[in-house]
């Protein structure tokens, strides 16, 4: 199978917003789209969008994973950065199109159909920099997915920077394009100079998340991570994980904690990244000032795999679900 994220279903889901109200839902070829060269989001990034699955279960029922978070976290971006805010019944209702669409085209677990629901607004204004777009574009887009660690799992070594910003302080919760770019030099150069796979940001010293994904640890029965101030993305796959340890036993921690507590902690600790692609992947090594320190044993620790494997058991449909995440499809 194409690499994640370069293979897409032949049609996709799309509305437009115009003059106060949002045109009806439709499917349509996936093409690309004509935009004037002033439109709002390449000049002013007046965008965000969201990242989910659909799965196809062994009995070969279909189901999407928590789109009702991802519905709600879409609608708190495109509050903030004052896009047209389709409605949640809506959103729903594009999803379920877009998965039923291409239910033909969903892989086997842990293959799946990932899911893109992106806004952006399409004003036709180079002078509205400080004001939103009164014009956008909604569409969601499948694109069918293998196993996103094809190659195995293996534990990622992360740059700890305690200097560079993910995100401006409060808007760190938005899902918008502009915080990975943000990011992204950062993320590069971490992986040319020092073999990283991805840099975890602590700017002056508050161990945050990395460019793609949130950030916990587990140490003894206690799995500490930072709160939902802002300045992070309130992660669906996160939720899912803090919910399954404290089920499990483990004293779920939501605090600030800095780069020293970090580092102090490591070596007898566990670590992991959480996110919708990767789902929990494990943390071996931090690098931090030119330094290397092994988590714990340098590999993927029990809490970890525990809490992957039951994660991975309700989205795939061999476990029960008593949380209500999995969504069956319906023909919208």
């Amino acid at each position: 199978m194409a690499a994640f994220g370069t293979n897409f279903t032949s049609q996709m889901v799309t509305s437009s917003y115009s003059a106060g109200q949002w045109s009806s839902l439709k499917l349509e070829p996936v093409q690309p789209f004509a935009l004037h060269p002033a439109t709002h989001v390449l000049h002013y990034a007046s965008e965000c969008f969201e990242g989910l699955k659909a799965y196809r279960t062994a009995a070969g029922d279909i189901h999407l994973f928590r789109p009702d978070r991802h519905v709600a976290r879409m609608q708190r971006s495109a509050e903030r950065l004052l896009l047209p805010i389709p409605s949640e019944e809506e959103l729903l209702r594009a999803l379920h199109m877009a998965v039923a669409a291409a239910s033909g085209e969903i892989p086997a677990y842990p293959g799946a159909l990932y899911l893109r629901p992106t806004l952006f607004g399409t004003s036709a204004d180079i002078g509205a920099a400080a004001r939103p777009a009164d014009s956008a574009v909604f569409y969601v887009l499948p694109s069918p997915v293998g196993d996103y660690f094809a190659g195995g799992l293996k534990p990622l070594r992360v740059k700890v920077d305690d200097k560079a910003q993910r995100s401006t302080p409060s808007f760190g919760e938005v899902k918008t394009g502009g915080n990975y770019a943000a990011a992204l030099r950062e993320v590069v150069r971490a992986k040319e100079e020092l073999g990283a796979d991805q840099v975890l940001f602590a700017p002056g010293g508050d161990v945050q998340e990395t460019g793609a994904a949130n950030f916990v640890v587990i140490e003894d029965s206690h799995l500490l991570t930072k709160p939902l101030d802002g300045s992070i993305l309130p992660g669906v796959t996160r939720d899912c994980i803090l919910t399954l340890a404290r089920d499990a036993g483990l004293t779920v921690v939501e605090r600030n904690f800095t780069v020293a507590e970090l580092l102090e902690l490591a070596p007898r600790a566990e670590a992991a990244l959480t996110g919708t692609a990767a789902v929990l992947t494990p943390v071996g090594e931090l690098v931090y000032n030119g330094e290397t320190v092994r988590v714990g044993t340098g590999e993927m620790g029990p809490w970890s795999t525990r809490l992957r494997e039951q994660l991975c058991a309700i989205q795939s449909g061999t476990a029960d679900d008593p949380y209500g995440w999995r969504v069956p499809l319906h023909q919208a």
